[in-house]
C-alpha cells in the first residue's frame, strides 16, 4: 500500500541521476536559472491545485462559438467579467444549450490557459458524457437490480466529487446525480481523483435536485438522507430501491432538500470532531449499502 492508500505492486527502482560538477563553473548563472525556476514551478502549482482546472479546453472568442454552433460538449464556459463585445453572443449560445457560465477575472483565465491572449473566454470540456436520470434507472433494470443512486447536493470540492464516484463505481451504485449551479463538475480534477470511475459511472446534471428526487419517487426510489439526527446507518434496511443523499462540505443538505427525504441516516462520533468528510462520509454509506445488499443475496 503507498502513502495514497492504493494497494499496487511495488516495481521501485533507483532512477536518480547523478551530475558531475562543471569546472568552469559560474556561480551567477545557476543563481538566475533558479530563481526563473522557482517562478516556473510556483505557476504550475498555482495551476494543478485550481479546482476549475479541466480536460480539454477551448480558448478563445471565435473557437467557442463555433464549437457552441456546433453542439460540441461542453461543461462549463469561463468569461472575463469585464469583457464585452461577441461575449455576448457566447453567453446567449450557452444559455440556449443550457451550459453553465462563470464569471472570473482576467487572471483566473490566464491561469487556467496557460496563455495571455484568452480573449477573455476559455471554455472546458466534460471528461465524461451526462446522462440523463432515466438512463441510470435503465441501467438498474438492464443489470436486474434495484436502483442505488448517490444524490451530491452541492458538493463543491472536486477532489470530494471525484473521490465519491470513485467509492460509488467500486460499490456498485448504479450512478450519481449533481445540480449544474453551486457544485463541482466533471472536470479533469474530478477524473483523476476518481481514478477513471468517471469513465464508467453515470452522471446526471440536473437543474433541480428536489425535482430530481421527485422524479426518482416517481419511479419507486426510496430517498435516504445523511444527518446527524437521524438513525444509525447499520439499523436501517437499505436492500431495496434507494437514493442516498450526500449533502455540501459546509452547510450539510438543503432545507428543500431535507424535507423530501423519506429517511435520514447518520453516523456515530465518538471523538472531539462533530463531523466527517463528505466523500469519507459518503463511502461508509455506501459499503453499507453493499454489505446489506451482498447479505441478501447469500
Amino acid at each position: 500500500m503507498d502513502k495514497n492508500n492504493n494497494y499496487r505492486r511495488n516495481n521501485s527502482h533507483s532512477g536518480d541521476k547523478k551530475y558531475s560538477q562543471n569546472k568552469k563553473f559560474d556561480t551567477r548563472k545557476p543563481e538566475r536559472s533558479y530563481e526563473k525556476n522557482s517562478e516556473k514551478r510556483d505557476k504550475r502549482q498555482d495551476i494543478s491545485e485550481d479546482e476549475d482546472y479541466p480536460a480539454p479546453m477551448i480558448v478563445g472568442r471565435n473557437p467557442v462559438i463555433e464549437a457552441l454552433k456546433a453542439e460540441n460538449p461542453i461543461d462549463t464556459i469561463y468569461i472575463d467579467k469585464e469583457a464585452t463585445g461577441s461575449i455576448s453572443v457566447i453567453v446567449k449560445l450557452a444559455k440556449e444549450r443550457d451550459i453553465v457560465t462563470k464569471q472570473v477575472s482576467h487572471e483566473k483565465l490566464t491561469a487556467m490557459s496557460r496563455m495571455t491572449n484568452h480573449q477573455g473566454v476559455v471554455a472546458m470540456g466534460a471528461c465524461a458524457k451526462y446522462v440523463e436520470i432515466s438512463d441510470i434507472l435503465e441501467l438498474a433494470k438492464s443489470r436486474g437490480e434495484d436502483p442505488f443512486i448517490i444524490i451530491c447536493d452541492e458538493i463543491n470540492d472536486p477532489h470530494n466529487l471525484g473521490a465519491i464516484i470513485r467509492t460509488a463505481e467500486c460499490a456498485g451504485a448504479h450512478g450519481i446525480i449533481i445540480p449544474k449551479r453551486r457544485s463541482a463538475s466533471l472536470s479533469g480534477t474530478v477524473y483523476k481523483t476518481s481514478a477513471g470511475a468517471a469513465s464508467w459511472l453515470p452522471v446526471a446534471r440536473v437543474p433541480n435536485i428536489p425535482a430530481a428526487i421527485d422524479e426518482l419517487k416517481e419511479n419507486g426510489v426510496w430517498i435516504y438522507g445523511t444527518d446527524a439526527s437521524g438513525e444509525q446507518y447499520d439499523k436501517a434496511n437499505l436492500t431495496g430501491a434507494i437514493g442516498l443523499v450526500i449533502g455540501s462540505e459546509g452547510e450539510g443538505m438543503g432545507r428543500l432538500v431535507r424535507e423530501k427525504c423519506d429517511f435520514m441516516l447518520s453516523l456515530p462520533l465518538k471523538g472531539r470532531v462533530n463531523s466527517l468528510n463528505a466523500s469519507v462520509a459518503a463511502g461508509v454509506f455506501m459499503y453499507e449499502v453493499l454489505r446489506q445488499r451482498t447479505a441478501k443475496l447469500t
